[in-house]
């Protein structure tokens, strides 16, 4: 069964998840030493593997796969926006 989303994932493309993936086990085995994913270019700001990223950095596959039993669509995309605030926050 496929899942057909109404619309994607307001991402604004901060890189601010990307810089902070010591905080989740989930991420860290992107962590290249200091909480920045390995993939990130800090000089653009953009994933180098992004069409090749893993599930985790990937919202409609975290929710096709572990909550859309949980959750609306607009429930895990406000969940998402809220944890993306308080990222952007912390820094």
């Amino acid at each position: 069964m496929t899942l057909t989303l109404e619309y994607s994932f307001p991402c604004d493309k901060c890189g601010a998840c990307c810089r902070h993936v010591d905080r989740a086990e989930e991420t860290q085995f992107l962590d290249r030493g200091d909480g920045i994913c390995k993939h990130y270019n800090e000089t653009n700001l953009l994933c180098t593997i992004y069409h090749e990223r893993p599930d985790i950095c990937r919202v409609d596959k975290q929710y096709a796969l572990n909550y859309a039993n949980l959750y609306t669509w607009d429930e895990f995309v406000e969940l998402n926006r809220v944890a993306c605030e308080i990222i952007v926050n912390s820094e």
